[in-house]
C-alpha cells in the first residue's frame, strides 16, 4: 500500500507530461504546411520516387504549392510557384538566407570558403559585393566578346584535329566532346578572373583535372544518408565525403598553383598591371582585418576561383 502512495503522484507527471507534449507536437503540426505523412523514422525519403521534382509537381495538385516533408529526421519545406517564392522571401529573407549545406561539401572545408553555398555572414556578403564589382559586370563581359571568340575559335581548331587524327589512324572520324567543352568553358573563365588561360593545352594536365573535376562532381551529386541523419556523419557510412576530399584536394592543388604564382609575383615587386578578379581578391585579403571563419585566405580565394567561378560559366557564355 505504502508503494501505490509513492507510484501515484509519478504516475500523474507522466500522464500530464505525455498530454502536454502530444497536444504541443499536435500544435506545431497544425502550422506546418499540408504534406504526405512519412513512415517513422525515414519519413518521406521513400516518396520522392527516381526523380524527385516530378514527384513535387505531382504533390502540388493536392497539397497546394508548398509542401512539407519529412527527409529521415530533417525538416523539409518546398515550395513550388514564383509567387510564393517571392512572397517567402519577401517576409521571411534573413532565417531562409542560409544554405543547407551537404556533408559531401564539408570536405576540407569546402563550404567555408565557398560563396555558392556558404553561410550568409560577413565574409559571405564581402565576396557578393566582389563579384558584382569585379567580375559579373556588363562592362567586363561586354570587353569579354574578343576572349571568348578567341576561346571557341581554339576549340574547334582542337576538335578537327582529332577528327582527322581518328580518320588517319583508321577510325570513324567520331570524338567526345565533353572535355573540349569543358576546357573551353574553364579557359574562359581564366581569362576573366585571371586574365590568362588556365590550361594550356588540352592534353595532360588538362585531361586529369577534367576526370578530377567529373568525379568530383558525381560524388557529390550522391544521395547520402548523412544529409537525413545527421547523427551518421561522424562514420561517412556510404564514403561520399571521404571520396569527395579525394578529388576536392586534387582540384585545389591545381588551382593554389596559380594564386601562389600571383602572390609571389606581387611579392616581388615584378607583377603585370592586370586588376582582374583574382586582384581584387587577393587586394581584400590583404586590406580586411577579419579573423577566423571570414577570413579571406589563400585557401579561400582558390575555392572562389576555383569551383564558384566555375559555377558561373552559364551567365557568361550566355551573356
Amino acid at each position: 500500500m505504502a508503494w501505490s502512495f509513492i507510484l501515484f503522484p509519478w504516475l500523474i507527471a507522466l500522464s500530464a507530461l505525455f498530454l502536454f507534449t502530444k497536444f504541443l507536437l499536435k500544435s506545431r503540426t497544425k502550422l506546418r504546411p499540408p504534406g504526405p505523412p512519412g513512415l517513422p523514422l525515414v519519413g518521406n525519403i521513400f516518396d520522392l520516387g527516381e526523380i524527385p521534382h516530378q514527384t513535387f509537381y505531382q504533390l502540388q495538385a493536392k497539397y497546394g504549392p508548398v509542401l512539407w516533408l519529412k527527409l529521415g529526421v530533417i525538416n523539409t519545406l518546398v515550395v513550388q510557384s514564383a509567387e510564393t517564392a517571392a512572397e517567402l522571401f519577401k517576409k521571411c529573407d534573413l532565417p531562409f538566407a542560409d544554405r543547407k549545406t551537404p556533408d559531401s561539401l564539408t570536405a576540407l572545408d569546402y563550404y567555408q570558403g565557398s560563396i555558392a553555398i556558404g553561410a550568409y555572414r560577413d565574409y559571405w556578403r564581402r565576396l557578393r559585393r566582389i563579384c558584382i564589382t569585379e567580375f559579373l559586370v556588363h562592362k567586363r563581359v561586354d570587353a569579354s566578346i574578343s576572349i571568348r571568340r578567341n576561346c571557341v575559335e581554339k576549340t574547334v581548331k582542337w576538335i578537327k584535329e582529332d577528327v582527322e587524327k581518328s580518320k588517319k589512324n583508321g577510325g570513324s572520324g567520331e570524338i567526345e566532346l565533353d572535355g573540349f567543352l569543358f576546357i573551353n568553358s574553364f579557359n574562359m573563365i581564366g581569362n576573366l578572373m585571371l586574365s590568362r588561360e588556365v590550361m594550356e593545352s588540352k592534353l595532360d594536365k588538362a585531361g586529369e583535372f577534367f576526370d578530377a573535376f567529373v568525379l568530383f562532381l558525381e560524388w557529390c551529386g550522391k544521395p547520402n544518408f548523412a544529409d537525413c541523419f545527421p547523427f551518421l556523419k561522424w562514420a561517412d557510412p556510404q564514403r561520399i565525403r571521404m571520396n569527395t576530399e579525394k578529388y576536392l584536394g586534387r582540384l585545389l592543388g591545381f588551382a593554389g598553383e596559380i594564386v601562389k604564382e600571383r602572390i609571389q609575383e606581387k611579392q616581388s615587386g615584378k607583377m603585370k598591371e592586370r586588376n582582374d578578379f583574382l586582384d581584387a581578391l587577393l587586394d581584400e585579403e590583404d586590406d580586411v582585418k577579419a579573423e577566423g571563419r571570414d577570413k579571406l585566405s589563400v585557401k579561400n580565394v582558390t575555392i572562389v576561383l576555383l569551383l564558384d567561378g566555375f559555377n558561373v560559366r552559364n551567365v557568361l557564355i550566355a551573356a
